[in-house]
């Protein structure tokens, strides 16, 4: 099956719906995310920069010890303080993002995040770049700077087809982020955690360079079933189907429990890595919800 070309009323729709959402993002959240950025971590810098003898007051922590044994003397090594943010987006592109029984599909909310994060954070200088991957391919943009390079990635995720049959590696896309981005910087994940590869391992090694946020979509009826009769559930990246009779109490009360079970593992698994957790849903306000995580992250910094 082929990929139909957009027409310009395609196009030009497409256009206004994301001019919509940067003017909502820029008007809500500016100020609340990184803005002007200083730095991945606090202090001076993270980058290392030049050596020099030691002096009293020095933060004995700056010692280099490889410079000071070549010397035979006392060095430390100032930082060179991160005035430029690089961020990468890893956007799930799976077909389990092409359901939303709510507000939107979880494929728009993380369209919405992306041009959040990606809006904020194209001022000054700074980069951004993406990987999309899905259950066929994995795509990377490379960084570029602007509000040119936001919206071309935007639109990249707008126009996307419709996933088909496939397993998306959340694992492989984690570690294709962390050999491409040779800056420290920030990483947001942008997925529904649903796949049952080692993405948790991947993570933990990109925490160790960056810091990195996961937002968490999610939609309403991926946590309980309602009582609807015998309904017909499909697996959209195994094609598998099974018929489930909603109108058993016991059924529902067993799916919602293994479901919050796994919705909680995941989030543990996230947080154990050193990630910061963000968790959306269809049925919420997803513009509040980033307004207050971005405050309370932006009061603990």
């Amino acid at each position: 099956m082929t990929t139909p070309t957009p027409n310009a009323t395609t196009v030009a729709t497409s256009e206004a719906t994301l001019r919509r959402l940067e003017l909502l993002v820029t008007r809500k959240l500016d100020g609340l995310l990184h803005g002007d950025y200083q730095g991945v971590l606090p202090g001076a810098g993270t980058e290392a920069g030049d050596g020099r003898l030691y002096q009293p007051g020095d933060d004995v922590r700056r010692i280099d010890w490889n410079l000071t044994a070549r010397s035979s003397a006392p060095h430390v090594r100032d930082a060179v303080a991160d005035r430029e943010l690089e961020m990468w987006l890893v956007i799930d592109g799976s077909a389990s993002l092409d359901f939303g029984t709510a507000r939107c599909e979880k494929r728009d909310l993380a369209l919405a995040t992306a041009a959040a994060f990606g809006f904020l954070t194209c001022r000054a200088g700074n980069r951004l770049a993406a990987i999309v991957f899905d259950g066929t391919n994995t795509s990377v943009l490379p960084p570029r700077t602007g509000r040119n390079a936001v919206m071309a990635i935007l639109h990249r995720l707008d126009n996307r087809p419709r996933a088909g049959e496939g397993n998306a590696d959340l694992a492989s896309a984690l570690r294709q982020a962390r050999l491409s981005a040779r800056r420290k910087g920030l990483m947001i994940v942008v997925s529904d955690l649903l796949d049952g590869g080692p993405w948790a391992r991947e993570l933990r090694g990109l925490t160790a360079r960056h810091d990195v946020v996961v937002a968490h979509v999610g939609d309403p009826r991926e946590r309980e079933l309602p009582p609807v009769g015998l309904l017909t559930l499909v697996d959209p990246e195994t094609g598998r189907r099974r018929e489930v009779q909603t109108a058993n109490p016991r059924l529902r009360q067993r799916f919602a429990a293994v479901a919050d079970e796994q919705w909680d593992a995941n989030a543990r698994s996230v947080r154990a890595a050193g990630a910061a957790h963000l968790p959306l849903s269809t049925d919420r306000d997803w513009l509040l919800d980033i307004v207050r995580f971005a405050a309370l992250r932006k009061r603990r910094r």
